[in-house]
């Protein structure tokens, strides 16, 4: 019953959201950077999710966030925290209604299948942050079951080495980023329970999101660490791996990494 009580507030503002995005997207307007972050807030709190942020956003621009990934309740908790841009697989563009709402949130799509699909993506998220927006990236490539980091992937983050502003910067800053899932209806997660937060493998979305919904009570944590110093892709994409994997073991088991 309590998934059911969730699920039609969600849909309502979903359905009132999507026609005032779309517009904001297609005229350009301000507007289009704000609404997602407002959707996302009102969803967490009807789902029953709680965040914490621990350290803070660059405020340097152009800036890609470089990511562990754990659940699709990923999305709606770094959304909910500022103004960004999502690199996702290009499957995600043909689910039902969430291939709807990735594109009104501007998420790039990736084929990551495709060796040369790498430059194009690159570009398009170059783009992005030099405009303005920043780019999370789930640099392991897929998800996790939350205890641990997967090796990350360095194709793409040599997409920040492309955004190159006009004044001739070093290219975008590089920010890694940890998302701890620390609790679960009001006690602590632990390694046994973590993963029932966590969408990895082949689960199925719609049990899972239905299972989250009628749980509730979900602390999350946003660890930002500091930014990267400049670099070559590769190097970028071990010391973002490792400071990912500090970060997080330090959120896990409240011990400082």
């Amino acid at each position: 019953m309590r998934a059911w009580l969730v699920m039609v507030p969600v849909v309502l503002v979903t359905l009132i959201g999507i026609p005032l995005q779309w517009l904001c997207v297609t005229l350009g307007l301000p507007a289009r950077r704000t609404i997602p972050r407002l959707y996302h807030r009102i969803v967490l709190a009807l789902v029953g999710v709680r965040v914490r942020m621990v350290g803070t956003p660059s405020p340097a621009r152009p800036l890609l966030i470089v990511s562990n990934h754990v659940s699709w309740l990923d999305i709606p908790v770094l959304g909910s925290r500022l103004p960004l841009c999502f690199v996702a697989k290009s499957e995600v563009a043909g689910w039902p209604g969430i291939g709807l709402l990735a594109r009104l949130q501007r998420t790039i799509f990736v084929d990551r299948t495709s060796r040369s699909a790498t430059g194009k993506v690159a570009g398009e998220m170059a783009a992005r942050m030099n405009d303005g927006d920043p780019v999370v990236l789930f640099a392991e490539g897929t998800s996790s079951d939350g205890n641990r980091v997967l090796p990350f992937r360095s194709a793409l983050i040599g997409a920040a080495r492309q955004s190159m502003g006009a004044e001739g910067t070093d290219g975008a800053t590089i920010q890694p980023l940890a998302i701890a899932y620390v609790g679960l209806g009001g006690l602590p997660a632990g390694r046994a329970r973590r993963p029932l937060l966590a969408w990895y493998g082949d689960m199925d979305l719609a049990p899972h999101l239905m299972a989250v919904l009628r749980r509730g009570g979900v602390d999350v944590e946003l660890h930002f660490g500091a930014p990267l110093p400049p670099g070559g892709r590769k190097a970028a994409t071990l010391e973002a791996e490792r400071a990912v994997r500090a970060m997080l073991a330090a959120a896990l088991t409240g011990r400082p990494g």
